[in-house]
């Protein structure tokens, strides 16, 4: 069961860190949506992104998702003799609770108990993207601790 949840764990890290490549190389595919968004006054009521996010900091980001799933396989021993050192369960429990504190948000722009929830990025937050952050952080810390 364990094992199993590490495969997921690992290819959904992963994909999500090669989404980072893809928009760090200049895509432009899903990241009109992946950006927290803010309404602007005006006539008529916009939003715009929050910030731009940099190629540099974007691959950073990506680099960190593939330094998670390395770490996912190491515990469980995917490709490599499994590691039951308790560093190694303490570094990602920490990383589940940063994915639970995202999951949560940070009271405005994103996470479950965000202000702004009039976007498309407010929508996707609320039903995909903090739901997923919820069910990794539940995932790393049963990898972590099982």
């Amino acid at each position: 069961m364990t094992f199993v949840l590490a495969q997921w764990l690992v290819t959904t890290f992963a994909v999500i860190a090669l989404m980072h490549v893809y928009w760090a190389l200049g895509g432009q595919w899903a990241a009109a949506v992946v950006v927290p968004q803010v309404p602007v006054r005006g006539f008529v009521a916009t939003v715009r992104p929050a910030f731009k996010p940099s190629g540099w900091l974007t691959l950073i980001v990506a680099a960190a998702l593939l330094v998670i799933a390395a770490l996912v396989c190491m515990r469980v021993g995917w490709g490599m003799p499994a590691v039951s050192h308790k560093a190694l369960q303490w570094v990602i429990s920490a990383i589940a609770l940063l994915m639970f504190a995202r999951a949560i948000g940070d009271s405005n722009l994103v996470g479950f108990f965000k202000e702004v929830k009039d976007s498309r990025f407010a929508r996707l937050d609320t039903w995909v993207y903090s739901p997923l952050c919820a069910v990794l952080g539940a995932g790393l810390l049963a990898v972590a601790w099982v």
